[in-house]
């Protein structure tokens, strides 16, 4: 089969506007990006304020591989097979990281038949969101250090000062660094750190942001650090507000491009799961229900991140309900929860599928907690065996949950068709009844202990001596009744990588617990996650190239 970029270079793209006509959106109210990508207009969206929503379809996963599972592949497939129906969709999906572009991930355009287009553009710098997150975020720590350096008005404790520096890419070095070396003239001597650009406060502010006059709430409410007397300073004592707002306003709109099969689709955003929310923006969530019938959505890495993310935080803030859920699952990862190393998921082994069988009941079971209706959908892969698939389908039969194979990397629309069968035919018998997990009024510890034990099977949470104490403070300073999220491996359902399949009973280690009150919550740093990844030791960037045509190669 051919690579990835390679049937995405070859494929025939629609004129951006005729896909904003197919998605019923006026010439006017894009601004093009070139001939395949525009963002909509303030104008439009406003317009649409009065619309009926369609029906909401989120897509998440089990805990995968290291390699990854598809979840974007068959959301895309997914979409498209709804349009090979007749279905008016569109669908609403993060934007892809510089970081695992070049790292060990690839890019988030999906693969094969399955794929986002323009591909070379979105994995790499698309309209320049991520470019304007990490500017406000850089713009911002540079005016905490100004600030420090010429009299210091507020008081800011430079030991207390929480706001980090951030770039789009995967650099170790930049996590713990020292700034302000050599000399008075170059500010204030101190520790600080780097995290990625999809972990940045800011990129959470951007999307959860209603508008603009929310986004500069948001920003006026970022907490920098502490003062002298232990007093929270804000970006909007900082004065940084309204610069900060400038340089995001663009990027605060959606962008629209087009599937292989021609289906509109809203990129936007890109938080990462398992360090951040995991979740689209907002404004490209909302504009995608008022413009179609059904708009299907994604949420990063297994259920257990992403899934209860977007329930407790993005469909808390937004008013949102999904209507139904689909969980990718791969034969490939549920070995791997079986036991099998990466190099031997290809060999058929029916043992070790049995044995990981119970990751899938899991995240089943824990999306039932949410009250909502449950697809399951196996992507299935070249060395997938008959024997194999067998089992899968039967386990899901045994325990009454709706199961449908899919095949859309290799055929495209036409194989998603089961599944898009399988999720309408579940819209129309069983209604959601969304809720979230827990009630923001609960103290901190509660919150996080209730998706500790209830989703990742915890039996007991434990604090470092500084994240007890952080808990504290944040109560008293009335960060108590937000929302948590966790930071937390990908690849377990705890917070210990090694742990797979359906660990119960272990204790979740809390390292770290720090307030993002822009965003609207509260985060909780647990095992060993780190806000900054590194490049592996055989980086994606070894096959990245440019040939003598200007053609880039290498990307997937």
């Amino acid at each position: 089969m051919k690579a990835d970029i390679q049937i995405a270079q070859e494929a025939v793209l629609e004129p951006i506007v005729k896909i904003g006509e197919k998605a019923g959106l006026k010439e006017i109210w894009l601004e093009q990006y070139g001939r395949y990508k525009a963002k909509l207009t303030e104008e439009c969206i406003d317009s649409l304020k009065d619309k009926k929503d369609g029906k909401l379809i989120l897509v998440t996963a089990i805990n995968p591989t290291p390699a990854g599972e598809g979840k974007t592949t068959v959301s895309i497939g997914l979409a498209d097979a709804f349009s090979l129906l007749g279905k008016k969709v569109m669908l609403a999906l993060r934007e892809p990281s510089l970081g695992p572009c070049f790292g060990i991930k690839g890019g988030a355009a999906g693969g094969g038949y399955a794929q986002l287009v323009p591909m070379v553009d979105l994995n790499l710098h698309f309209t320049g969101d991520f470019h304007a997150v990490t500017s406000a975020n850089n713009l911002l720590a540079a005016m905490i250090d100004n600030h420090i350096h010429f009299g210091n008005a507020l008081g800011i404790d430079p030991t207390r000062v929480i706001w980090k520096r951030c770039m789009d890419m995967n650099d170790r070095a930049l996590r713990d660094i020292v700034v302000g070396q050599g000399g008075k003239g170059n500010g204030p001597l101190r520790e600080d750190h780097f995290v990625i650009t999809a972990a940045s406060e800011i990129m959470a502010v951007l999307c959860l942001a209603e508008d603009l006059q929310d986004l500069k709430k948001r920003l006026a409410r970022i907490v920098i650090g502490y003062s002298y007397e232990g007093k929270p300073v804000t970006a909007d004592d900082l004065g940084a507000v309204g610069a900060m707002s400038a340089l995001l306003a663009e990027a605060l709109r959606p962008n629209l491009v087009q599937t292989l099969g021609h289906t509109p689709a809203l990129v936007h955003g890109g938080p990462f799961a398992n360090i951040a929310h995991g979740c689209n923006s907002v404004r490209a969530t909302k504009t995608a229900l008022k413009l179609a019938d059904y708009c299907i959505t994604e949420a990063g890495f297994g259920a257990d991140l992403g899934a209860e993310k977007f329930m407790d935080i993005k469909c808390r803030e937004a008013g949102i309900k999904p209507d139904a859920a689909v969980i990718v699952a791969s034969i490939q990862a549920l070995k791997y929860n079986g036991g099998v190393p990466k190099a031997d998921l290809k060999t058929e082994n029916i043992d070790a599928l049995k044995a990981g069988m119970c990751n899938l009941g899991r995240h089943i079971s824990n999306l039932g907690k949410f009250g909502i209706p449950v697809v399951v959908a196996l992507n299935v892969f070249y060395s997938d065996t008959d024997a194999e698939k067998k089992i899968v389908r039967q386990y899901c039969e045994e325990i009454g949950c709706t199961f449908a194979e899919t095949y859309v990397h290799d055929e495209g629309a036409e194989g998603g068709r089961e599944l898009a069968g399988k999720v309408l035919e579940t819209l129309e018998k069983e209604e959601s009844s969304w809720h979230p997990l827990y009630e923001t009024g609960l103290p901190l510890k509660e919150k996080i202990e209730t998706i500790a034990k209830t989703i990742y099977g915890a039996g007991s949470v434990s604090y470092t001596a500084a994240a007890d104490k952080a808990v504290r403070e944040l109560e008293k300073q009335g960060f108590g009744d937000l929302p948590v999220c966790i930071a937390k491996t990908q690849y377990s359902l705890s917070d210990d990588p090694s742990l797979l399949g359906s660990p119960e009973g272990f204790d979740l280690t809390v390292r770290e617990v720090y307030p993002s009150v822009g965003a609207g919550f509260v985060v909780v740093q647990t095992g060993q996650i780190v806000a900054m990844p590194g490049l592996p030791r055989s980086p994606a960037a070894l096959d990245i190239d440019v040939n003598d045509d200007g053609r880039i190669t290498g990307i997937f």
